[in-house]
């Protein structure tokens, strides 16, 4: 016969037993905390990229471009200036898009230090910020799933959508 446990060792082996899963509970929730801050800050990252030359266009060169020919990965054409102080350009480097077509005219920011140019207006906003509108969406299955937070998965999905459903329908 087995000889029965005294109560204290019982006792002690239970709050044990709780401390490790309280451990593992919060390891879990902070590796997903993590990974879905990681995944939002990657997306501001890489919209950061053409963000801050159309929403803070003032002292930049504005105008505008007509796409006059399209390669693989950018479009070229004839730069007008809108803004005091920019000066038209015979070729202007546009990045080429699904909503970049040969023989259109767009508004844009031109980057400083080169011929390359970013569209602006509320087109040129909602396109720079897509990249983080799909970490929105990104980040509300780690957070619905993996944090256990259903209703900020839905809420940050919403915003992803909506974010990116506004840049198609502006494009």
């Amino acid at each position: 016969m087995i000889p029965a446990m005294p109560a204290t060792a019982v006792s002690s082996h239970r709050v044990s037993r709780q401390g490790s899963v309280a451990a593992l509970r919060f390891g879990r929730l902070a590796a997903m905390g993590a990974v879905a801050v990681l995944i939002l800050v990657a997306g501001v990252w890489a919209s950061w990229r053409t963000a801050p030359y159309v929403m803070l266009t003032k002292g930049r060169e504005r105008g505008t471009i007509e796409v006059t020919r399209c390669a693989d990965d950018t479009c070229t054409g004839r730069y007008t200036p809108i803004s005091q102080g920019s000066s038209g350009r015979d070729r202007a480097v546009i990045e080429k898009t699904v909503a970049v077509r040969k023989g259109q005219t767009y508004t844009v920011v031109v980057k400083p230090g080169g011929d390359e140019v970013v569209r602006s207006g509320p087109a040129g906003i909602l396109y720079a910020w897509v990249p983080f509108g799909g970490a929105l969406l990104l980040a509300s299955v780690v957070v619905a799933g993996g944090l256990g937070r259903t209703r900020a998965g839905w809420v940050l999905a919403g915003s992803g959508i909506a974010l990116l459903t506004a840049a198609f329908v502006t494009i």
